[in-house]
């Protein structure tokens, strides 16, 4: 017999820890909840409550919410039936966010349910899905970061034991699951679009158009099946003029809309892209908007209504949203795209702007870029002082560069502030482990160009004074006289942010504009199809397919 601590701490979590239950080991690595916090605890287990502790034994955030909860059961029992078939509704709505439903397990649901749902099995079926479909919509089937190692997001899940204990206690289940999903309009307007190409698939068994360039004035029996193809999916041309087989302006007038719905350019010309999306369905080799879902997923746990800076690295677009809504936008210069500079995806909270900024050269170009060229001459790169680990300026007469090399070179280099510092007039502070931030910059030529790629890492800005007047406007009725104050001082002055900004560094080929029209951008960085890879291994073949 176990004595009554063990009991309590059963209660209190579940074997998280400590779960000593005939035939659990402990889990390893996982603290236990004290057991002064643990509920008043009940001596007696029923077979069925012995059986679900088991089950979820090694399921931390199941066994949390289990153990705290008495082992009382949530889709069973006299309420057990509107949170059942809550749960069923919520995940039959899977393909609208792009999620494989097979991965929710609607018939083993449905079987247990029409059962009477009054099962140990019931209740831990039912547990498990809520807990993986939480997960999924609340935050990405995926963990980004390893996904790509390049991808520095953090994902803010809320805790399975959080949202199956608000779930219980919930007087409306199915709003509850609901709100657990992306609210944000691009989120919708990316489901909208999904389904949007779910539309453009004909049904099966519908004659193929066979491959050509069919166009006004041709004929064959490839333009009738075009007229029935299009016809099945709602691009109805009415009844020819002449000849189903001919290619009139009514059916012109189709193939150009269903090339603007399925993402092509509208000409109304029939080519090989056209009939090879119609032949094959909408989603063929269109992966963006899986892609873009997912993403969007990973930015749950952010308050994207709250004011916040928006740079999307394949746009070269930088934005502040407020309420949902742009306020300001401007075009951006990206790391370059290798290895070394590639600028990383993750969200911070931009607390300053410098004024007038020194540059310290980072430690890589110093020795990579500038210490070759000093070995050469001395005098190389003279508009950038070099200093000694006090920030000292060192006459470079007085240093023998061609003692150092990479590994052991003892100076950092720093530029002043200047017209032609490489951070420009001002840059945009928020302290993350990757050195990055956004910054003005005397390349300004750069950004007329389509592809915008060229930095070190860093994100330089087209419009950089007008950025920072928008930060400094909610905590002053004057921000572009506090910004030209602190640039006239030809000092370096910090401007702290009142309150912080959210900045999130995306990676969106494929979303919508203002608008909600889908635009798509360079994959400059070759970052979707490591991410792609990772949601057909979590099942999503489907959806690739059309089927």
């Amino acid at each position: 017999m176990m004595g009554s601590t063990k009991r309590r701490v059963i209660l209190a979590s579940l074997a998280m820890a400590a779960f000593t239950l005939p035939g659990l080991a402990p889990a390893q690595g996982i603290e236990t909840v004290p057991v002064a916090a643990a509920p008043a605890p009940r001596l007696v287990f029923s077979e069925s409550e012995m059986a679900l502790a088991r089950a979820v034994a090694r399921q931390p955030g199941l066994a949390e919410f289990y153990g705290t909860n008495s082992l009382r059961p949530v889709f069973t029992g006299p309420e057990g039936q509107s949170r059942r078939a809550a749960l069923i509704k919520a995940v039959a709505r899977a393909p609208e966010h792009g999620l494989p439903p097979a991965r929710y397990e609607p018939l083993r649901l449905h079987e247990l349910d029409g059962q009477g749902g009054t099962s140990a099995e019931t209740e831990l079926a039912f547990a498990r899905v809520f807990a993986r479909w939480s997960h999924d919509v609340g935050g990405g089937i995926l963990d980004p970061k390893r996904v790509d190692p390049t991808i520095k997001r953090e994902v803010l899940r809320p805790e399975t034991a959080d949202l199956l204990k608000d779930f219980a206690q919930s007087p409306d289940p199915e709003a509850m699951l609901v709100a657990l999903e992306p609210q944000d309009a691009r989120y919708k307007a990316l489901q909208k679009a999904l389904g949007a190409k779910a539309e453009l698939i004909a049904p099966p068994g519908t004659p193929e158009v066979a491959e050509g360039v069919w166009k006004l004035g041709t004929t064959g029996e490839a333009v009738a099946a075009l007229r029935v193809r299009l016809a099945s999916i709602g691009f109805d041309a009415g009844a020819p003029e002449t000849a189903a087989t001919v290619f009139d302006a009514p059916l012109a007038a189709q193939v150009a809309l269903y090339q603007e719905r399925a993402g092509l350019p509208a000409d109304g010309v029939a080519g090989p892209r056209t009939v090879a999306r119609l032949n094959k369905g909408a989603s063929a080799g269109d992966h963006g908007v899986l892609i873009a879902l997912e993403r969007m997923r990973w930015m749950v746990g952010h308050d994207l209504q709250a004011r916040n800076v928006w740079v999307n690295l394949p746009e070269y677009n930088a934005r502040i949203m407020e309420g949902g809504v742009e306020v300001f936008q401007t075009r951006t210069v990206i790391g370059k795209s290798n290895e070394d500079f590639r600028t990383p995806e993750f969200s911070d909270e931009m607390e300053y702007l410098v004024v007038n900024p020194r540059w310290n050269v980072p430690r890589s170009i110093t020795v990579k870029e500038y210490l070759p060229r000093l070995q050469s001459n001395r005098n190389a790169v003279s508009h950038i002082d070099v200093v000694d680990g006090n920030g000292n300026v060192i006459a470079r007469d007085r240093i023998d560069f061609s003692k150092y090399n990479a590994s052991n070179f003892p100076y950092r280099m720093r530029q002043k502030p200047s017209d032609d510092n490489a951070l420009g007039l001002v840059k945009f502070i928020f302290p993350n482990p990757w050195n990055i931030y956004l910054h003005d910059t005397p390349t300004k030529h750069l950004f007329n160009n389509a592809s915008r790629a060229y930095s070190h890492g860093c994100i330089r800005i087209g419009k950089p004074f007008d950025l920072a007047y928008e930060l400094l406007r909610p905590q002053t009725e004057t921000p572009e006289a506090m910004f030209q104050r602190a640039l006239d001082s030809k000092k370096e002055s910090w401007l702290a942010l009142k309150p912080n900004v959210p900045v999130h560094l995306v990676y969106f080929t494929t979303f919508p504009d203002e608008s909600g029209k889908i635009r798509r951008y360079p994959d400059v960085y070759d970052r979707d199809e490591p991410v792609y890879a990772a949601l057909m291994r979590a099942g999503l073949e489907s959806f690739a397919s059309g089927e």
